[in-house]
């Protein structure tokens, strides 16, 4: 392996995950974050089997555990009769079956453990990207403090609106579903009565944009509620917005009781517009790389955003441990892209679609995914 010069451009959780793999290959990482350090904002995530799997063969999958709750099932419910249509056993089957379990978390706590399994030295804070650009020897990056850094390879990991993208593509604008999303978090005390609370439960509403999530956090402590409407009117794209439990309650009053119930512990409520892209034709140009919401941002109805993130970042760091020489770095970057497209635009289109696990079906084809043994290698 041929040690390379490589820029991370965000430190979210797809950057971090390929900024330690690719440290610990022995490759120069640094990691360029507009925010002045990792604060503890965001919504909560759920890992599920396959991205549980690519973390711990990162070595973090003990730290996660320490914050993180074990559903005990996947259940399906229909918005008003409240009938199960489907339901998948997780915890111990699911690590059985697919070499993991599903864990459910607050994206800080899992940045925090990322965090720290990558030299905090290696970070530079306060650095919002302007603009990127590359010729034959490598790539630059320009920011807003008037400095810059070139290396061999630019992974932009800087989301929905990524400058790298930009770069490779021409400014554009994501498009705004016409959907937005609540979030609230509340004791498990509270809603102990609602049946099945420890499980992930999707009640599937009258629309395919109307639906309530839930699942543990806090090992199981707290409850974490998820709802998505479809709403013309509101455009707002933010993680730390409130929105009001009034409206809430009124959004879902025809759900099932169980499901209101779960909205009538709510005491606060956060609010955000949802946006997403087509699939793109391709996600590397030379010396620039796309990973995550940056390539393939979707719709959170498969819960699959994260997981994407993840899986890109092990098989991009693996794809680039296999380069000797500075002439092979373009195809390494192309083997990761043909590893990894077809499976995220799926992912991708499926979630846009949102009837995944509906009335049951196989969740082999996600959950079972092993980044770490999908070839890198060109097709023979």
């Amino acid at each position: 392996m041929k040690a390379l010069s490589i820029s991370i451009l965000g430190a979210g959780i797809g950057g971090l995950c390929a900024a330690i793999a690719l440290h610990r290959a022995g490759h120069q990482v640094t990691v360029y974050e507009q925010a002045k350090a990792f604060m503890r904002v965001g919504a909560d995530i759920n890992l599920t089997p396959n991205a549980v799997k690519a973390l711990d063969g990162l070595g973090i999958g003990e730290g996660i555990r320490r914050f993180a709750a074990r559903p005990t099932h996947r259940i399906s419910r229909i918005w008003d009769t409240g009938e199960e249509t489907s339901r998948l056993e997780m915890s111990d089957v699911a690590e059985r079956q697919y070499g993991a379990p599903q864990l459910t978390i607050h994206r800080a706590d899992l940045l925090s453990v990322l965090a720290d399994a990558f030299p905090l030295e290696q970070v530079q804070f306060a650095k919002r990207a302007v603009a990127a650009s590359q010729d034959l020897d490598g790539a630059l990056l320009q920011f807003s403090d008037g400095s810059q850094a070139k290396m061999d390879v630019l992974i932009g990991a800087d989301g929905i609106h990524s400058v790298v993208r930009n770069t490779m593509f021409g400014k554009e604008s994501p498009r705004f579903t016409g959907v937005v999303a609540f979030r609230a978090v509340v004791p498990a005390s509270r809603v102990a009565h609602v049946p099945n609370i420890q499980a992930f439960t999707k009640w599937w509403g009258p629309t395919a944009y109307s639906q309530i999530v839930t699942f543990p956090l806090n090992r199981g402590e707290d409850i974490f509620i998820f709802a998505t409407t479809a709403q013309d009117s509101w455009h707002e794209e933010s993680w730390t917005t409130p929105g009001s439990v009034s409206e809430l309650r009124d959004s879902y009053a025809d759900f099932h009781p169980d499901a209101r119930a779960l909205l009538d512990a709510c005491d606060e409520v956060l609010k955000t517009a949802l946006y997403e892209r087509d699939p793109l034709p391709y996600w590397t140009q030379d010396h620039l790389v796309l990973l995550g919401d940056a390539c393939h941002p979707m719709m959170p109805f498969m819960a699959q955003g994260a997981g994407q993130a993840i899986e890109d970042a092990v098989v991009l760091a693996r794809a680039l441990n296999e380069v000797q020489s500075a002439r092979q770095m373009t195809d390494a970057l192309l083997n990761y892209q043909n590893a990894r497209m077809e499976r995220a635009s799926q992912i991708q289109i499926g979630s846009r679609g949102n009837q995944w696990l509906k009335a049951g079906g196989n969740a082999d084809w996600v959950y079972g995914y092993d980044a770490w043994q999908v070839s890198t290698r060109p097709a023979a």
